[in-house]
Parts: structure tokens; C-alpha cells; sequence
């Protein structure tokens, strides 16, 4: 993935990660043999999949000598959430779902060809295989993880490919032979239409960096006020010196928010995505206050609408920023997450800020007595300070899933079911301080 470099005077910028190779073609003749083969990548609910991939040529190709059967792909199907790293190296083929043209190594909207060199061989994201994120590090017994810098996929070419035709009847001139007992490796970087919008800044505070990436709206405007969503990450996705950017990559809170069809809104919205060094929730959640007041005032943001969102750990500084500074925002949506504590409750409800928890019936990590107490704390909270019933089912929702609501079998990742129910999303993005709070 191609993450672009930060505009902001708070933001130190550095190139992210790469796979990389050679170019290659045929031997012979400037128009033969395949150029280069490029991963398109996607988030989906539990992660980043090679989606596509594009295979270049050396000139425009002839669409209508495709079929399903000209390309096959292979890939891992190691899962960091189930599998052994060993598993990494062994592949399966995926299902290829469409093939067609285009100018460029990017998916088309409709699926039909457009004139190019890049042949765009779709694939299934029901596949078991094609995950990008693996196992990064593991200094405890909990491990963690990173966008894989070498994608294994490979890619056979079964069938020749011609150059679309001249005047002339016919094909047109081959441009690559089939090979089919040949499996070339990928030669580019991923391209990932959504991670890709992202970049990379860092805070740095009393000698500690907190790394960051986020993502202004396609025609952002200075003089614009927009929403602000901070995404919390898990443990694992925590900065350990070689997996900058993963936050973005292993689960779909982060790009959700600019997608209308995960929020069901076409609004457009800032995401701020920091990591965390894993060193504490009292530290860390001053570090992101620090930050969250240093990136309202550079970046056109709507102070009524700022909000936090998380996956497991990531609960711990939200509590903790919420309790520091209740003033900052509008609501919270806790995903898989650690409970709330006695002390963080009572500023939380003071100021009256709008939680949704969310949680696994089943959660392997954090019991869902966690989640629910934390519910029934802010609740009781909310009855001290004489709100009505109906005050408080508007500043405390709580939901919990059954096992058969997980799409994947992992059943802490309660982020999962939550981001697939549009509702909760529109909730939280409907949220605002009262105009009198506003900084």
C-alpha cells in the first residue's frame, strides 16, 4: 500500500511499506511478454486481502480474447488470527470472479474493460486465502502484527493474450505465449484504494513519538468544518518499530468511515488513526489528548463533532481520554473492549458524553462481564444525576452478539458485527456537544 506523505506542520513524513521486485518481459521485443504484476488490496471487516491483481503488458490488450480461465492465482492461506506463521508459504488457488481491461492497475466500478494495458483479474473475497497482515513481532505472550512486505501470491498466465487488433480482423498480435506451468510472483507495491488515502504524520511529547496516519476528504476545504473520527486500535496493531500503518490494514474500523457503504452516509469525515506504544493507559491517553488538541487546531474540524472509536485495547484510552478530557468529545462507540473504571464514570456522565458498547456473548480475551458492568455503571451514574430513563437510553447504548453474528469465527473482534450494522455508525456521526461546550 502507497500511503501519501502528511501536509501538516505538526507531521514528520516517511515512506511506508513495499513489496518489491523486478520488472519483466520477454527477451525479445518491446511489445512482449508480461511487464509487471501489481496486488490490489481491500479492507474488508477483518482485514486486508489481496483483492486483484493487475498484469501489465506491453501494449493495449484485446479484451475479448479474456476469459476466467486466462489467469489463475495462488495465495496463502494463513489467517494471523487462526493459523501458525509456518502456514504462511502455503498457497490455494483463489477464485477469479471477473477479468478485464483497463488503463491503469486499478479495479473499475462496473467491471468492463476499458482500453489499457493492464489485464485486471478479480478476485473472490469469500476465499479463505489472501490476507496481507501477519505476525510481526511477539516481546510477550501476546504478539504483534504487520502488513507483510513480500505478499506471496502468485499469478499463471494459461492462455495467450493478444494485443488488441488494428483495422483489421482478428485477434491481434500475441503479446505473451500461455505458460501455465509458470507461476510468476508479484513485481509492485500493493495498491489499496482506501489505505492509500491515508498519511503518515507523528506527535512527538517529552521524548515519546506517538505515530499516526489520517485521512482528509477527497475536496477538503479549510474554511470547511468536518467530523472527527479517532480510531483506537487493538493491542496488537501497537507501534513496534516495523509495522507502521498496520491500524489501517487489519480490520475495517479505519476505512470505514470514508465509505459510504459502510456508513451509509455520503458526509465527508476526517479519520485520525494513531497507534500506541502499549505502555499505559494513563500516559497514552494524555498523549492522544496532546495530540487531538494539536490536530483540531491545524486541521478543519467541527470541535462539536470529534469522536473515538476502538477495537479491544484500544477501550483502555478511551476511557482514560474521556475522563481527562470530557470537553473534547461528542461520543464514544467501545467495540471488543476493556471495562470502564469507577473513576472515569463519574466525569464520563458529568459531561454527559453518548456511549455505545458493543461485545462478544463469547469473547476468548475480555469477558463480556466487562462490558456489561460498564453499561450498567454509566447507567447507575446517569440515575445519580437525576437523568430520566429516557435521557439515559439515549447516552448509553449496549449491545451484545451472539456467536452466529460473526462473519469470522473470532469472536473478540466484536468490531466485526458492529461495523456491518450501518445503524451504530450513523449513531455516533449524529452525536454533538451542546454549542455552549464547544471550545
Amino acid at each position: 500500500m502507497r500511503l501519501r506523505r502528511g501536509l501538516l506542520p505538526l507531521v514528520a513524513t516517511v515512506a511506508l511499506v513495499a513489496s518489491s521486485g523486478a520488472a519483466y518481459g520477454a527477451p525479445g521485443g518491446a511489445r512482449e511478454g508480461i511487464r509487471s504484476i501489481t496486488p490490489i488490496t481491500t479492507v474488508y471487516t477483518y482485514g486486508q486481502k489481496v483483492s486483484a491483481v493487475a498484469v501489465e503488458y506491453g501494449a493495449t490488450v484485446n479484451p475479448r480474447t479474456l476469459d476466467d480461465d486466462t489467469f489463475t492465482v495462488a495465495d496463502t492461506i494463513y489467517n494471523f488470527r487462526f493459523n501458525p506463521i509456518e502456514d504462511l508459504p502455503k498457497l490455494a488457488d483463489r477464485t477469479v470472479t471477473r477479468t478485464y481491461t483497463n488503463s491503469a492497475p486499478a479495479t473499475r466500478a462496473d467491471h468492463r474493460s476499458a482500453p489499457g494495458r493492464y489485464v485486471i483479474v478479480e478476485l473472490d473475497p469469500a476465499d479463505p486465502g489472501g490476507w496481507t497482515v501477519i505476525v510481526s513481532k511477539c516481546p510477550t505472550f501476546l504478539c504483534s502484527v504487520k502488513v507483510n512486505p513480500e505478499l506471496p501470491t502468485r499469478v499463471v498466465q494459461r492462455k495467450d493474450v493478444h494485443a488488441a487488433p488494428g483495422r483489421g480482423a482478428g485477434k491481434g498480435p500475441v503479446l505473451a505465449r500461455a505458460a501455465p506451468r509458470q507461476s510468476r510472483p508479484l513485481t509492485e507495491a500493493p495498491v489499496d484504494p482506501q489505505v492509500d488515502q491515508f498519511r503518515y504524520g507523528s506527535f512527538l511529547h517529552a521524548g515519546t513519538v506517538l505515530p499516526y496516519h489520517y485521512r482528509l476528504p477527497r475536496d477538503y476545504r479549510p474554511g470547511h468544518a468536518y467530523p472527527l473520527v479517532v480510531v483506537l486500535p487493538g493491542h496488537g496493531m501497537g507501534w513496534d518499530g516495523d509495522n507502521l500503518g498496520v491500524q489501517l490494514a487489519a480490520d475495517i474500523p479505519a476505512t470505514a468511515w470514508s465509505q459510504p457503504g459502510w456508513t451509509g452516509s455520503r458526509e465527508d469525515v476526517i479519520v485520525l488513526a494513531p497507534q500506541h506504544q502499549r505502555v499505559g493507559a494513563v500516559a497514552e491517553a494524555d498523549l492522544l489528548v496532546r495530540l487531538l488538541d494539536s490536530f483540531v487546531d491545524t486541521v478543519a474540524v467541527d470541535p462539536r463533532r470529534v469522536y473515538a472509536t476502538t477495537v479491544s485495547y484500544g477501550a483502555q484510552l478511551l476511557w482514560e481520554a474521556f475522563a481527562k478530557r470530557p470537553d473534547l468529545f461528542a461520543g464514544g462507540l467501545v467495540t471488543g473492549g476493556f471495562p470502564v473504571s469507577a473513576g472515569q464514570v463519574a466525569p464520563i456522565t458529568a459531561a454527559g458524553i453518548p456511549i455505545w458498547i458493543t461485545h462478544g456473548e463469547h469473547d476468548h480475551l475480555l469477558d463480556v462481564t466487562g462490558a456489561r458492568n460498564s453499561a450498567a455503571a454509566l447507567r447507575q451514574a446517569h440515575r445519580d444525576r437525576g437523568r430520566t430513563p429516557a435521557q439515559i437510553a439515549d447516552l448509553v447504548h449496549y449491545t451484545e452478539y451472539a456467536d452466529s453474528a460473526f462473519t469470522l469465527p473470532d469472536y473478540h473482534a466484536a468490531f466485526g458485527p458492529t461495523y456491518e450494522d450501518g445503524r451504530i455508525l450513523r449513531w455516533l456521526l449524529a452525536q454533538r456537544r451542546p454549542a455552549t461546550s464547544a471550545g
